[in-house]
């Protein structure tokens, strides 16, 4: 995580995790790309020297505005923020991390495509390290070059719905304000809630 231990939202709040630019149609003609994103979704994950702790996560990406039943797409410019407390942040700079770097898997589920579930992986966490600031951080997370997108293919004519999964890896290091980094195996799953949260990217996939 490449800006802030503040901003692991920004991207692990511009991972602002996101799907892309151009929808590719291998039958059809896709229309004007439309963003989908989420609201705010909260994880526990295993922090380091701190243990389970909430954090916020939002995600976006780019996709047809419409597809063909059928017909398949692939998200693009996906991206996705997430977002701890004030309270650990200051917990984390009392354990003397003041920064972040790695990658993040993201299991998806959609509705009326196949296949039903699948996983971005290898989004990026670019590093950020950053002095200290009270309050909440922000992290990004950013497609990158060696990202895996699944490509979907509709179903029948309506819509389908994609969402985010219930779970979250992510193989990261945490650095340290003497410099070192420290490989942390970084696992979150979604925070059981009544009602459940709404885990949907926003709208949903007209199909045609």
């Amino acid at each position: 995580m490449s800006r802030r231990l503040g901003k692991l939202s920004a991207g692990v709040a511009t991972t602002s995790i996101v799907m892309g630019a151009v929808a590719v149609l291998t039958a059809g003609t896709a229309l004007a790309a439309t963003t989908y994103a989420t609201g705010t979704v909260a994880y526990m994950c295993n922090f380091p020297a701190i243990g389970q702790q909430q954090l916020d996560v939002k995600a976006q990406f780019d996709g047809p505005a419409s597809v063909a039943s059928g017909g398949t797409f692939t998200p693009s410019n996906i991206s996705g923020t997430a977002t701890i407390s004030a309270t650990i942040n200051a917990l984390l700079n009392s354990a003397n991390y003041d920064g972040v770097r790695g990658k993040v898997n993201m299991p998806v589920t959609v509705t009326n495509a196949t296949p039903a579930s699948a996983t971005v992986t290898n989004l990026d966490v670019p590093t950020q390290i950053n002095p200290y600031v009270p309050g909440t951080r922000t992290f990004n997370i950013v497609q990158a070059t060696g990202t895996g997108v699944p490509t979907f293919t509709a179903g029948t004519p309506g819509s389908a719905t994609a969402s985010l999964g219930t779970a979250i890896s992510a193989p990261l290091e945490f650095h340290k304000k003497d410099g070192s980094w420290t490989a942390w195996s970084f696992n979150c799953t979604v925070k059981n809630t009544n009602p459940a949260q709404n885990r949907a990217f926003s709208p949903a996939v007209p199909i045609t």
